[in-house]
């Protein structure tokens, strides 16, 4: 999926869009895509001016971006404005390596199961094939009252 296809299957834009291509995804059980991580990126002004890394916090987003967009895909679904996918859950985060700019982040999220709107995930970051992060996800679709 190049940036447009992205566009269509998430409601995040810039500068909160945090991926760039999907490179496989297999409906209904694990996605490959990537966030190329320029100096340009808005959060390098302030962490760390002097030694700038990507907020573990983003790179946990950015695979929950992912997430959203193996889930739309196997729904068969795109964002609308009466709903929203929620990120509710964290489980098991580590941060094994600082990701820097020129890194390119590669983001693997496997589906481990869906139960009644709420879908539980298996992901890693890596960079240059080494684990930079991994955590369990959870995500929830929600529609939004009018």
């Amino acid at each position: 999926m190049d940036i447009h296809q992205i566009l269509e299957h998430l409601p995040h834009r810039y500068p909160f869009l945090l991926v760039d291509r999907v490179v496989a995804l297999e409906l209904g059980k694990s996605i490959h895509a990537y966030k190329n991580v320029t100096i340009n990126e808005p959060f390098f002004q302030g962490h760390f001016p002097h030694h700038p890394v990507m907020p573990g916090v983003l790179i946990m987003e950015a695979l929950a971006q992912a997430a959203g967009i193996l889930s739309f895909k196997t729904m068969d679904a795109k964002p609308t404005d009466d709903s929203v996918f929620y990120f509710v859950g964290i489980d098991n985060a580590r941060f094994k390596k600082p990701v820097m700019p020129g890194d390119q982040l590669h983001l693997h999220v496997e589906i481990e199961r869906q139960l009644r709107g709420i879908w539980k995930y298996k992901a890693e970051a890596r960079v240059d094939g080494v684990l930079a992060a991994e955590a369990r996800l959870m995500c929830a679709r929600r529609e939004l009252a009018q």
